[in-house]
């Protein structure tokens, strides 16, 4: 996709989470292990770039998991909440604005825990990647390149989150009558 400004693109990044085990990428022209993700298109919204990006890096359909608030009517559409945002800089002269999603795959009839009949095995997109794999937490520790700290800790806290508390799909949420994450588990500790 060509940038939207010289300076500043708008991006999502795709923390896909399966049995304790988080999906990443080694991006063949960055040389490093990242979550799935890319740029925003100007024709679609950050949850329509993140669901398209994971497909098209994986081949895997996600559900993003955070919390949509009941603001829909016509003419407005709420989305999922990215669970985190950054700014990092690409070069000396442009920087993306990052929208950090917590997913997990579909797996059967859209139940995430059923995984009868479809399979959590990623296809690898070639022309992007040397590489696709799902990791534990110990083998963030031996990947080579090794992992930058900030993604590592977005891998640890997907996982760590995911499991402890069962988040559950923003449809769910939605129509649940509490919010899907405890607002306890909101709560951000620093990076070292």
């Amino acid at each position: 996709m060509a940038h939207i400004h010289e300076k500043i693109d708008f991006t999502v990044a795709i923390f896909v989470v399966h049995d304790q085990r988080i999906l990443l990428i080694h991006h063949r022209k960055l040389d490093k292990w990242l979550p799935l993700g890319g740029h925003i298109e100007l024709d679609e919204d950050p949850e329509q770039a993140a669901l398209r990006e994971a497909k098209e890096e994986s081949g895997l359909d996600v559900e993003l998991l955070g919390e949509r608030p009941p603001t829909t009517s016509p003419g407005t559409r709420a989305l999922i909440a990215p669970r985190f945002l950054d700014i990092h800089r690409i070069s000396d002269t442009h920087e993306h604005i990052g929208m950090i999603y917590w997913a997990r795959p579909v797996l059967a009839d859209g139940h995430p825990e059923r995984a009868d009949g479809i399979s959590t095995n990623p296809v690898l997109a070639t022309a992007e990647h040397h590489d696709i794999r799902w990791c534990s937490r110990d083998d963030l520790e031996t990947l080579s390149p090794p992992m930058t700290d900030a993604v590592k800790w977005y891998c640890r806290q997907a996982i760590q989150e995911i499991a402890e508390c069962g988040m559950r799909s923003a449809e769910s949420a939605s129509r649940a009558t509490e919010s899907s994450i405890p607002h306890s588990a909101l709560r951000t500790p620093h990076l070292p």
